[in-house]
């Protein structure tokens, strides 16, 4: 039983690894660019981490009402980071969470309506914008492993070797070792990572050192919200935005784990992310998402447990009433992450291309879905400025990879595959003999 649980927690490490960098930065940068001092930013990094973890809980936990019942782990939006900045220094701190309150309320309220759309994310529209996902997540995975956009030793020789290391090392574990130590593959090619760095000397534990050892969580920390109608309206579209992002990665891990998604599980996914969204707006974190990195986690680790995930997210609250702790999964340099990022995002690209092979190809209408999509996509992570002279509210669907892309696939597949053109004289074409 010892053993089993070991095992369990294990993976739970795993997953909440897989996830806590990408979680961090959004609070990192929203506080930076608001001006927040250390002790509010300190407490912003680890609300976060607290109520991802009970965002999390409502996703897995299925019941009649929220709750998909799929492994999955839910974190702040990178979606909303620019919209939040915007609404901040414009309207202040309380409008941000007056907002994303009634976002959340609004997707509560939508859920129902927003899952009877299922039939218009048929393999071709969800495997593009699976593929895209993870597309458009490998950049990421390459500045880490370059040591991290801004770093000054980016591109260094010693970050490359340390993030090649990292990933040959998961490789040949994962060829050479079976069961439970295969599983857990990219864990233990962390912490060999880490160590490798050390020796390196590019383990800073300062943040362990200054880190408090209990922080307690309070409602309505930076005061009472306040309720303007631009920063509603702004945070309702990026809610929109995450939940065509969440409907990819539901299919996703539904094809990973045998499970068909229906419209009722829809609803209780998208139910679950409004309710995760008003318990930031109450506590002064963020809207939450699936993170698509786990997804990988899951597909190349090969364990669809729902008590890992569990066990992942009571981590995560644990970490978030216990800043000391939590600040130890911040030492893993940047290049050994990038290193395990490369196999966990490019698992979601095959999980994507998985999809796909569903998908009718001798139809030109299809490849042409997903040549634009994956297309748009990759074009706008590429580009990131082509749309920047749009006003802000067009922008949050625009300027992000993932969503113009799976927009791109829906719109698409609408017009192709749902749309029904009636000639009314059709051209008979007589057959001539070849002589």
């Amino acid at each position: 039983m010892n053993q089993q649980r070991l095992k369990v927690a294990s993976l739970g490490i795993q997953h909440v690894l897989a996830m806590y960098a990408g979680a961090v930065i959004v609070p990192l940068i929203i506080g930076g660019a608001l001006g927040l001092t250390g002790e509010q930013l300190t407490y912003l990094v680890s609300i976060d981490i607290l109520t991802s973890g009970v965002a999390t809980i409502l996703q897995v936990w299925r019941n009649k009402y929220f709750g998909i019942g799929l492994p999955i782990v839910l974190g702040c939006t990178f979606t909303a980071v620019g919209p939040i900045i915007a609404i901040g220094n414009q309207y202040g701190i309380s409008a941000i969470y007056g907002a994303i309150l009634v976002s959340g309320v609004f997707v509560v309220i939508i859920g129902k309506y927003f899952g009877k759309l299922v039939r218009f994310f048929p393999p071709v529209v969800t495997g593009s914008v699976v593929t895209i996902i993870g597309i458009t997540l490998v950049p990421v995975a390459m500045n880490n492993m370059a040591g991290g956009q801004g770093s000054p030793d980016f591109g260094a020789l010693s970050n490359i070797a340390l993030a090649f290391g990292t990933l040959l090392f998961i490789i040949l574990l994962f060829r050479f070792s079976k069961g439970f130590i295969r599983s857990i593959s990219i864990l233990i090619g962390l912490i060999a990572g880490t160590i490798a760095a050390s020796f390196m000397g590019k383990v800073d534990f300062t943040a362990v050192g200054e880190a408090s050892w209990f922080h307690m969580a309070k409602p309505f920390y930076f005061g009472l919200p306040t309720f303007e109608i631009t920063p509603i309206i702004t945070m309702i579209l990026v809610a929109l935005v995450s939940l065509v992002e969440s409907s990819g990665v539901y299919f996703a891990l539904g094809d990973i784990c045998g499970k068909k998604i229906e419209e009722k599980d829809l609803v209780n996914g998208y139910r679950a992310e409004g309710l995760a969204s008003i318990i930031g707006g109450i506590f002064n974190s963020f809207p939450y998402t699936t993170y698509s990195q786990n997804v990988g986690l899951i597909q190349i680790s090969g364990v669809k447990s729902n008590n890992v995930i569990y066990t992942a997210a009571s981590m995560l609250i644990l970490l978030g009433f216990v800043p000391k702790i939590g600040a130890i999964t911040t030492i893993i340099p940047a290049p050994v992450l990038g290193g395990a990022m490369v196999a966990m995002f490019g698992m979601v690209v095959a999980s994507g291309i998985k999809m796909l092979s569903k998908v009718e190809f001798a139809s030109q209408e299809n490849l042409l879905i997903i040549a634009c999509s994956v297309g748009m996509g990759l074009g706008v992570s590429v580009v990131p400025g082509l749309f920047a002279q749009l006003p802000d509210s067009i922008r949050i669907l625009t300027e992000n990879g993932i969503v113009a892309g799976s927009l791109t696939a829906i719109l698409l597949n609408i017009l192709f595959n749902e749309i029904k053109f009636k000639q009314k004289h059709p051209v008979k074409i007589k057959e001539s003999k070849v002589l």
